[in-house]
């Protein structure tokens, strides 16, 4: 049998990469060692949300005990029974009631009753809660009343989401962002750039693992979700009542969302395989005789196409909505723009690496890739490039907020890190686009007598290495793949074990025919390589880009130091320094109509001797709280002075004043403010302030 074939490159040695290749695994290799030394020194990842201040403050001695305990936090929580608890002296609790929700005026604060009576002595306060990006947060701190003592609390010195749970979760979260980007950008890859390739068996099993890990990876999310944010034991993943409680919270709704959107790719990935991959496998079916008719358009395959297109685009914009409407793009400011620019942040990041894992897989496993698929991802890359950075231009202003945060915390380093991968990228797909080039080059140069479909190729590298001294010379030639079989008996028809290992060397000759062909052509080599690089630099990028999803964005990280430093400075003794104006918040509640609210107040310039003293009152709208009545009291428990009463002048509706309040000395001192809402209805707070 005779077959007119086109000419092949002749076989060339491999050789080591090229110098401007070298230059770039080199770049790989430092951009790895910056980013490991810059995840060492940025310790490990904070929670989302930050305790900013508390009422008593850590530390803090009070001579007696509080009604309440108050505790201020940079961004909003999901707080549940026994999320706060204070403990006394022998451990036992000492809270009563449940949480209550303080938050008023842009000020984020929970707080818990105390029981009356308590004895003296030193107290814990312990929380546990969630974050609204779904991270959890956890700590405690000490307070005493009339002094200190002998406590039998020991602090945690673990974090919420910690430890083996931690890990687990965390790299749960990696694979399933992994499992996204492939599911969706090689179905993309498939669709739009390259059509066959759905009937390619190394594509299929990426598309269909990739749907595997992910759909795996959020079950076990959501399973760990348990521990995760409670008690931290990998026991309580079987934990059902723990589990009703995670499908309550926006997380849980998300992961479960998640999977039902799971349920419907499954559906699209059986028909992007199976019906369509059909399609498209008939549709390459070899033209009979050279210089045939080439294949007739097939219009039903194409509008399966075009609703696979739809219907996939619609699946996985679904798919990145869980993660935008439950991290990072949920919380702070613009969330109304920033979850859908997070939502086509996260489909560009699938097109591009996803495609080019796609890509990588056809490079190595299918010699007959036409250099037009990777003319037009070479396109849809460039636009997915454009989306990134526009999305990601938007996303780090949001989340940064400023210069210095860009480099004095550990969110910024990392952003800065994956700027310089995704730069790096960017370098090495130009490189690619030259071999792109010279790959449609040497194709035209070719020019094709018909449609090279798969079979055509494979049958023609059989044939063709068939007849080489490797594979026996030219006296044994395979039939290609698809022909007729020719007449004459068959030597292992009568001998299972002889057709058996001819089925074997038959295989065996088509595989070695393919990498030959495969690795012949240098040009696609050297696009294989360059491929090669793109996709390990893009697992980098997916790597920091996880791990920035764990860390305390820098413009909360911001607001939480200022605020911790503002609430936690203590003057240097009387002397040493110039006072500084000092204000204290505190919220009270008279239990009357209209009786919640703030307290805002400040000494100016809050050390020895006469002091302004401005008060303001806000209800829980943070509008002016016009009440009829305050008074304040001033006390130095350590020196036993005071109460010294202070009446201040109502200036304005809610805001109060006095002149020349004389302070006889430096020192912590107690603040009671009374306030009056009405004629029955009054209460007295107490704030601890540092003066002098």
């Amino acid at each position: 049998m005779t077959t007119t074939t086109a000419p092949h490159p002749p076989p060339v040695r491999r050789t080591r990469p090229a110098g401007p290749l070298r230059a770039l695994l080199a770049a790989v290799v430092l951009v790895g060692t910056v980013l490991s030394a810059l995840l060492a020194a940025a310790g490990p990842a904070a929670a989302h949300a930050a305790l900013t201040g508390s009422d008593p403050k850590d530390g803090a001695v009070v001579a007696t005990a509080p009604a309440e305990v108050t505790l201020t936090f940079s961004e909003q929580l999901a707080m549940g029974d026994g999320s706060i608890r204070v403990l006394g002296p022998n451990g036992s609790r000492a809270d009563s009631g449940p949480v209550r929700d303080r938050s008023a005026d842009g000020r984020v604060a929970y707080s818990v009753g105390l029981r009356a009576g308590l004895p003296d002595g030193t107290y814990t306060v312990a929380w546990q809660a969630v974050s609204a990006d779904s991270h959890p947060i956890s700590g405690a701190f000490t307070f005493s009343v009339g002094a200190p003592s002998a406590t039998t609390v020991a602090l945690p010195d673990g974090e919420a989401g910690g430890g083996t749970v931690g890990v687990l979760y965390d790299i749960a979260r990696y694979v399933s962002y992994a499992g996204f980007v492939l599911l969706c950008g090689a179905a993309a890859f498939v669709l739009v750039c390259w059509p066959r390739g759905a009937s390619v068996r190394s594509v299929q099993r990426l598309i269909t693992r990739s749907w595997l890990v992910l759909t795996a990876a959020t079950v076990a999310m959501l399973m760990l979700r348990v521990p995760y944010t409670g008690s931290g034991k990998l026991a309580d993943v079987f934990d059902l009542g723990g589990l009703q409680d995670v499908l309550a919270s926006k997380t849980g709704a998300a992961l479960v969302s998640r999977l039902l959107l799971l349920g419907a790719a499954a559906l699209f990935v059986a028909v992007l395989i199976g019906a369509y991959g059909q399609r498209v496998r008939r549709h390459e079916a070899p033209v009979p005789a050279p210089g045939g008719e080439p294949h007739p358009v097939d219009d039903r395959r194409e509008d399966l196409a075009f609703g696979l297109r739809v219907g996939g685009a619609v699946v996985c914009a679904g798919i990145a909505a869980t993660w935008a409407l439950s991290e990072h793009a949920s919380t702070g400011i613009q969330t109304g723009l920033a979850i859908p620019l997070d939502v086509l942040h996260l489909l560009a990041v699938a097109g591009w690496l996803g495609g080019l894992a796609a890509l990588l897989t056809a490079l190595r496993r299918e010699p007959s890739l036409e250099p037009s698929a990777v003319r037009r991802f070479s396109g849809v890359a460039l636009g997915c490039v454009v989306v990134l950075a526009a999305t990601g231009l938007y996303q780090s202003w949001r989340q940064i907020g400023s210069w210095s945060a860009l480099t004095g915390t550990p969110y910024g380093r990392l952003l800065l890190v994956k700027v310089a991968l995704v730069v790096l990228m960017v370098a090495v797909a130009r490189w690619s686009r030259r071999w792109t080039a010279r790959l449609e080059a040497a194709a035209a140069a070719r020019e094709p007598r018909h449609s090279e479909c798969s079979r055509c190729l494979e049958a023609r590298a059989a044939e063709e290495f068939a007849r080489t001294p490797e594979a026996g010379g030219a006296d044994d030639v395979p039939e290609p793949a698809g022909a007729p079989a020719a007449a004459g008996p068959d030597p292992g028809a009568d001998d299972p074990v002889r057709a058996a290992q001819l089925a074997r060397q038959r295989a065996a000759v088509a595989s070695t025919a393919r990498r030959k062909a495969r690795d012949a052509d240098p040009v696609r080599s050297g696009l294989r390589r360059s491929v090669l690089v793109e996709t390990g630099i893009a697992a980098v990028v997916l790597a920091v880009t996880t791990v920035l999803t764990a860390t305390e964005p820098a413009r909360t990280a911001e607001t939480a130091d200022r605020a911790a430093t503002t609430a936690g400075s203590s003057p240097a003794p009387s002397g040493t320094r110039t006072p500084a104006p000092a204000e204290v918040e505190i919220p009270f509640d008279t239990g009357g109509t209209d009786g919640r609210g703030t307290i805002r107040l400040g000494l100016d310039p809050a050390g020895q001797g006469p002091n302004g003293l401005r008060l303001r009152v806000t209800g829980p709208d943070g509008g002016p709280l016009d009440v009829p009545e305050v008074r304040i009291s001033l006390t130095l428990p350590a020196q036993e002075i005071g109460p010294l009463a202070v009446t201040p002048v109502r200036t304005a509706p809610g805001e109060w004043s006095a002149d020349a309040v004389r302070i006889p000395m430096a020192g912590d001192w107690r603040i009671r403010v009374t306030v009056r809402t009405s004629d029955i209805d009054q209460t007295s707070v107490d704030q601890n302030m540092k003066i002098g």
